[in-house]
């Protein structure tokens, strides 16, 4: 029995829309580290570093990003490693099955991470200002510009992720072509 008779339509349909699977499995990554993150931060921030949090850290990069005290700057600092790690790793292994030099690709995340994190706080910014001059402000609003702060960096994370950190090496590509032109002459 062939290789593609053995599949099922899950496998048939990632396959026939891989760059749309690729994406699926990346925003799980990001959601599944992100529960993480959110789980260490408030853990941290609420017991290992609440004597912290009275006291001021004054840096308007880091007021900028919302930092405002050594307690949240610290749970900030770990929780946000072990969030972007976790989506490094869950991207680099399972989302686009990298095998480009690690190092490199470690640096260009953090490239990346550094960009979207000032950039994060710039928009949540820019973004609270405009709905407070427009009076949307409340728990809903919060909520919908928390979301949307979130879903901008999309736009240039996925990219980054899927075309510059987490490449795979030609080679490899090219022998999963040849090796699916097999299959697919056995076939007929």
């Amino acid at each position: 029995m062939s290789e593609t008779k053995k599949e099922n339509g899950f496998t048939r349909w990632s396959k026939k829309h891989a760059e749309l699977w690729k994406f699926i499995k990346f925003s799980i990554a990001g959601g599944s580290s992100s529960a993480v993150e959110l789980i260490v931060h408030m853990v941290l921030l609420n017991t290992a570093f609440k004597a912290l949090t009275s006291v001021p850290v004054v840096n308007d990069a880091l007021n900028m990003i919302g930092i405002t005290s050594k307690g949240y700057l610290y749970t900030y600092l770990i929780s946000t490693t072990v969030g972007y790690a976790i989506a490094f790793i869950l991207n680099r292994k399972i989302t686009f099955k990298a095998d480009v030099n690690p190092t490199l690709s470690m640096i260009l995340y953090a490239i990346m991470v550094v960009f979207t994190i000032f950039a994060n706080g710039w928009i949540g910014s820019a973004m609270t200002t405009f709905a407070q001059s427009h009076n949307l402000t409340g728990n809903f609003w919060d909520l919908v510009i928390k979301l949307i702060g979130m879903a901008i960096p999309t736009l240039w994370t996925y990219p980054c992720n899927r075309f510059i950190i987490h490449r795979r090496k030609k080679s490899t590509i090219e022998a999963e072509k040849a090796a699916e032109s097999s299959s697919a002459a056995e076939e007929t």
